[in-house]
């Protein structure tokens, strides 16, 4: 409970800080649905929409996060993640986006015996159905599955597990805010029962030329474990910038956390980088 507490505090820090700046000048109309319109800033308006995890954009993102220290040996362990985001239209009312998953892990021994291990983890796959209208808070909900696709044992469970997903974030000027939180549990495996949850909570400050900060740690709770080895919850942020490589927009980041609690076999200290390719429509 009182990870839990520390959690929200820091969530509705930031959720503060955001509201209590300046919305930018009066005629900024940028709204980051991902739909370039008369008026708006190109580059603004995809800066936006890369920030948007329910914008109407088809987004290819790379993110490579390195963990330091991890395990008995506190060695490190190298995440590749592919996610494409895939956006459709239900009808002229509500968006229906994908999210898929693809982790490619480099996973560091827990013994002197045993060497390294890399392959493919498991995949997660979640969908969101979201308004298509731009409201003053911007959400979506819907389902998330997590396939035992693992290459081997260390790399993953042999668990099918699903749960609820749902995001909501705003846009107010420069700022970009909000949080995606999703709960998976195992329903068939002879493995241990997966009872997971992952919070999101993010924060952007977008710059002019398209440079912004930002900050999207990655909170998550094995409920299974006991409360010494429960959370992970990391604390940090980072800078990026979206760029047009000939006709194509491209969003880099860098990032990096502390975590300020880990289980015993957590890293303490992780770096993430990030390049997104944006088609956007």
């Amino acid at each position: 409970m009182k990870k839990l507490f520390v959690i929200l505090m820091l969530l509705g820090m930031m959720s503060f800080s955001a509201l209590g700046q300046e919305s930018g000048p009066a005629d900024v109309v940028e709204d980051g649905d991902g739909i370039i319109e008369p008026g708006e800033d190109e580059i603004a308006e995809l800066q936006r929409a890369a920030q948007n995890p329910v914008a109407d954009l088809i987004s290819v993102p790379f993110q490579y996060n390195t963990s330091f220290e991890t395990g008995p040996l506190d060695r490190t362990q190298n995440i590749l993640n592919i996610q494409p985001v895939i956006p459709f239209h239900l009808n002229d009312d509500w968006n229906f986006i994908t999210r898929t998953v693809i982790p490619l892990i480099d996973q560091p021994p827990f013994s002197d015996s045993v060497g390294r291990t890399s392959g493919l983890g498991n995949i997660q796959f979640s969908s969101f159905v979201s308004p298509r209208e731009m409201g003053k808070w911007l959400w979506g909900a819907g389902p998330v599955f997590e396939f035992p696709t693992n290459s081997d044992d260390r790399l993953g469970t042999d668990n099918w597990s699903a749960g609820p997903s749902f995001v909501a974030l705003k846009i107010e000027g420069p700022w970009v805010f909000g949080g995606l939180i999703n709960q998976l549990w195992s329903y068939t495996s002879e493995d241990p029962e997966i009872n997971k949850m992952l919070i999101q909570p993010f924060l952007n400050y977008n710059l002019d030329e398209g440079w912004y900060l930002t900050s999207s740690p990655m909170f998550t709770a094995d409920w299974t474990a006991d409360s010494n080895n429960r959370w992970t919850i990391p604390v940090g942020g980072g800078i990026g910038r979206l760029v047009r490589i000939g006709k194509l927009p491209v969003n880099f980041s860098v990032q990096a956390y502390y975590n300020v609690e880990t289980p015993d076999s957590g890293a303490d200290w992780s770096a993430r980088f990030q390049i997104t390719f944006l088609l956007p429509k």
